[in-house]
């Protein structure tokens, strides 16, 4: 796992934006411009990827340390600064949950991946059902068949 790696979970797991991290590297004196950030959490095949070193993490997390612990003078509870975080992040506009999408095949045979759709029949319609059971007879698959083991019975 690299330095990048961590970097990243540690943003997404606080849920902090590029200006907060900027801010928590300040807490340490170390100055980063967000656009030296943003190559940190590139993917590594992009042209402007950075490696993170050693020295940004470190001082990216002693800053965290201070940002969550506050200092000697001026403590904090994590959990309050965690909290306002989350606060921080927008809501979406729409309240209402999204629609659950199910699909219908428009034709009764085109949901069907082994054949083709039929040509004829209308895509609205179901086929048609014809219930005459007076015509045929059923007729019966399987014969009945007499096992005989070898063993001759009179």
């Amino acid at each position: 796992m690299t330095n990048n790696d961590i970097l990243k979970k540690l943003r997404v797991a606080l849920m902090l934006r590029d200006d907060q991290i900027v801010e928590i590297l300040e807490l340490v004196d170390f100055r980063i411009s967000k656009s030296e950030l943003g190559a940190f959490f590139r993917a590594e095949d992009h042209e402007n990827y950075m490696e993170c070193g050693d020295q940004v993490l470190r001082n990216f997390l002693n800053g965290l340390v201070i940002h969550l612990r506050g200092t000697k003078e001026n403590p904090k509870n994590p959990n309050d600064v965690l909290a306002k975080h989350k606060a921080e992040i927008p809501k979406k506009e729409s309240t209402k949950e999204r629609p659950e999408f199910k699909a219908s095949a428009k034709d009764s045979e085109k949901g069907r991946g082994d054949k083709a759709p039929s040509k004829s029949a209308p895509a609205a319609k179901k086929p048609f059902k014809k219930n005459n059971s007076k015509a045929t007879p059923k007729i019966q698959v399987v014969e009945k068949v007499v096992y005989k083991n070898g063993k001759n019975k009179k």
